[in-house]
């Protein structure tokens, strides 16, 4: 900008200030909504021992055999087929007591570590799609570019705080896919990594990996949480294979697990909200209680994925009024019982569009209200999970970036009220050229990400493009620029070789 004259003890020129920065923080959000209630406290209370009811009485099914024995150790009742598990109450309270109330989490750089507990608020993009979408390379099965790529575009806004498995890379065996993505994780961003629960050998590589390019001692790796999973029971009432040595191997490393079963009303749970939650909070309780028994005190994250589906074609639905109640269900049994947790926006539509729009912010907004921790699937997410799209990522990181606005507080003092801009302004006038408006023009108010603001006739000579496209543009330039990570080059060819290594070996199968 170019310097002005004034007046005042001779003619001089004097540079202008430059100009004020708008002051912003994604990093560490706390939800500033007070938690919306579905039920009544007596029914929450009702719908907890119920669950507790489902443990004891019906029980669950576990097809591990190390589980089921940490279960007969802790108490639980094993039914003559040797897999139905029936767990005890007191050994559910017992779990719930050990388990972490709040959950620091060491990410790659100090400034994006995490505290998992109630009342933060924490976004992931859309997660676990088999495919990907674009409006320039159309639908397809998600690849391994796709994947760095997704990776390097959570890289890039402050509002994504966690790196999750945004598209399986299929072009890369399934015995080797666990290098692939946790290699591209850690080199190309410094946010809380997601490491698959499938298996222990792929586990104990991961692991091993993610602790070396750290360059931590056993000790360390085991001291803090560093990474976490996401681990689905099998609804109703089954809890797999590789999913009951995710939630032990991750408890014994001190690592996190967010647990969360997928129930869908009317389909794998029963067709009621409150039926559908309980067979839900059931569920979680069975897997923290066997993370607490194979490590007292391992940090879990409660969690739900509950929502209908279409009762003319079994599709699941979601962003509908059902998974909204669900996710306040949930948040009041997450209160009950004062664990941090997880719980998810998404759409069920098959294109970046407005219905698209509309149900991955009305399933938001079920999570705010809820008091949701994490929320996943919260940018991106469509056909109900089978795709995530460069496109719609970006318009629905628009509205993560409002939502984190609200999270700022909002100052009232002298100066924001501002009875000088009030008094210099006659009846009729304006406030543009007011001293208060001059000095806070450029940063006031929040600075739209793909939004068009300008008037019919502007934006059309700009070439009338839609949010769509817009969107197209700003996730092309940002691939553009490249990784933004200082990476280790040192560590990193060790974990290559590492890579390298394994694989000659054979890898890791997935165990099942």
């Amino acid at each position: 900008m170019s310097g002005r004259r004034r007046a005042g003890g001779g003619r001089r020129a004097r540079a202008e200030a430059p100009p004020p920065k708008r002051e912003v923080n994604y990093r560490n959000l706390r939800n500033p909504f007070p938690p919306m209630a579905l039920f009544s406290q007596d029914r929450v209370v009702a719908i907890h021992e119920a669950a507790l009811e489902v443990l004891e009485r019906l029980g669950v099914k576990v097809l591990l055999p190390e589980a089921r024995a940490l279960f007969k150790a802790g108490g639980a009742r094993i039914a003559a087929d040797g897999e139905m598990v029936h767990i005890g109450r007191e050994m559910v309270e017992a779990a719930l007591a050990s388990a972490p109330r709040s959950i620091p989490c060491r990410a790659g750089a100090r400034h994006r570590d995490l505290v998992l507990e109630p009342g933060a608020l924490v976004f992931q993009p859309g997660a676990g799609a088999p495919h990907a979408t674009d409006l320039k390379r159309g639908r397809r099965p998600g690849s391994g570019q796709d994947f760095r790529e997704f990776v390097q575009l959570t890289q890039a806004f402050d509002v994504l705080h966690m790196i999750p498995p945004v598209v399986e890379p299929q072009d890369i065996p399934t015995h080797l896919r666990h290098y692939f993505t946790l290699e591209a994780q850690l080199t190309l961003s410094d946010k809380l990594p997601f490491i698959f629960a499938r298996g222990t050998p792929q586990v104990q590589d991961s692991f091993e990996m993610l602790r070396d390019f750290r360059g931590l001692s056993d000790t360390a790796f085991h001291s803090a949480s560093h990474c976490y999973t996401i681990i689905n029971t099998n609804s109703p009432r089954t809890l797999d294979i590789p999913m009951a040595q995710g939630l032990i191997d991750f408890a014994r490393a001190g690592q996190v697990s967010i647990i969360t079963p997928f129930t869908l009303m009317g389909a794998m749970a029963p067709i009621t909200v409150a039926g559908a939650i309980t067979l839900s909070h059931a569920e979680a309780l069975a897997a923290i209680t066997l993370a607490q028994l194979a490590r007292p005190g391992a940090p879990v994250c409660y969690g739900t994925f509950t929502s209908n589906v279409d009762m003319k074609s079994g599709s699941p639905a979601f962003g509908t009024p059902e998974h909204f109640k669900a996710s306040l269900a949930a948040g009041q049994l997450a209160r009950h019982i004062g664990l941090p947790w997880r719980s998810a926006a998404g759409s069920a539509a098959n294109l970046n569009d407005a219905q698209a729009a509309n149900e991955t912010q009305f399933g938001l907004w079920g999570c705010l209200m809820a008091g949701a921790t994490v929320v996943i699937h919260a940018a991106g997410w469509l056909e109900g999970g089978l795709t995530v799209s460069f496109e719609k990522m970006i318009c629905d990181l628009e509205v993560l970036q409002m939502v984190a606005e609200m999270c700022a507080a909002t100052q009232a003092g002298e100066a924001e009220i501002g009875l000088d801009a009030l008094a210099e302004v006659a009846p009729g006038g304006h406030f543009f050229a007011t001293g208060q408006t001059m000095a806070r023009y450029q940063s006031e108010f929040y600075q739209p990400l793909v939004a068009e603001t300008a008037n019919f006739g502007t934006w059309q000579e700009a070439g009338a493009q839609d949010a769509s496209q817009r969107a197209t543009a700003i996730w092309e330039g940002l691939l553009a620029q490249g990784p933004t990570v200082a990476v280790d080059q040192a560590r990193a060819d060790q974990m290559r070789a590492f890579i390298a290594k394994r694989t000659a070996e054979g890898g890791a199968p997935p165990e099942s």
